[in-house]
C-alpha cells in the first residue's frame, strides 16, 4: 500500500519554501526562531441587529462557518444595557480563530478572491498594526467571498479580522503580511 499524501496549502507551501528565507535575510536574523510567522486569524463579526431579531445570529453563525470552514461561538453580552435593551448573557456576534492549514487557506481566498471583489477597494492600511506584530482589518460586506450564495443573504453584515503573527515588532509583521501579497496602500 502506498502512503497517502498530506494536503498542504498554497499558501502555507510557499511560505516554507520562499518567504521564510527572504525574510531571514531581508530582516537580517540569525535565529531560524525568530523569522516571523502567522500565528492565527481571529474572524469577528458584530451584530447589533441581533437585539431584535434571534434570527439574525443563526443566519450570520450559518455564513461565517461557510467562510471560515469550522464552526464559530456565539458572543454574548456580559451586562444589561438599557438604552440599547441589551440583557445580560444575549447574543450579540459569532467569532471564530483559525488555525494552521484552515488559517493559509483562508488567508489564500482573502488575498486572491475577496479583497479583489470590495468596492472601490484601494488597498489595505498600512498603519492597522498593534504594536506588536498583529494587523487588524475590517470588510463591510461579507459578500465578497465566493462562500456566500448572494440570493439566500438577507442583509450585508461587516466583519473584523485580525492576523495574529509572532513578529516582535509592527515592520516585521508588515514585511511578513508583504510577502504574503497582502495589498497595502503605497
Amino acid at each position: 500500500m502506498m502512503a497517502e499524501e498530506k494536503y498542504i496549502p498554497r499558501m502555507r507551501e510557499k511560505y516554507d519554501s520562499e518567504i521564510r528565507a527572504k525574510l531571514k535575510e531581508k530582516l537580517s536574523l540569525k535565529n531560524e526562531m525568530t523569522i516571523p510567522k502567522l500565528d492565527k486569524i481571529v474572524i469577528n463579526m458584530g451584530l447589533g441587529d441581533a437585539v431584535n431579531d434571534r434570527k439574525v445570529v443563526d443566519s450570520a453563525l450559518e455564513e461565517l462557518t461557510a467562510i471560515a470552514g469550522q464552526r464559530p461561538v456565539v458572543t454574548k453580552a456580559k451586562k444589561s444595557i438599557a438604552g440599547f435593551k441589551v440583557r445580560e448573557e444575549m447574543a450579540l456576534g459569532v467569532k471564530v480563530t483559525l488555525r494552521k492549514d484552515r488559517m493559509y487557506e483562508f488567508v489564500d481566498r482573502l488575498i486572491t478572491i475577496a479583497l479583489p471583489r470590495v468596492r472601490d477597494f484601494r488597498g489595505l492600511n498600512g498603519k492597522s498594526f498593534d504594536g506588536r506584530g498583529n494587523y487588524a482589518m475590517g470588510l463591510k460586506e461579507h459578500i465578497v467571498f465566493p462562500e456566500i450564495d448572494y440570493d439566500k443573504v438577507e442583509g450585508q453584515r461587516g466583519m473584523d479580522i485580525v492576523v495574529c503573527t509572532t513578529a516582535d515588532n509592527d515592520d516585521h509583521a508588515r514585511e511578513l503580511l508583504r510577502e504574503f501579497n497582502f495589498p497595502f496602500r503605497k
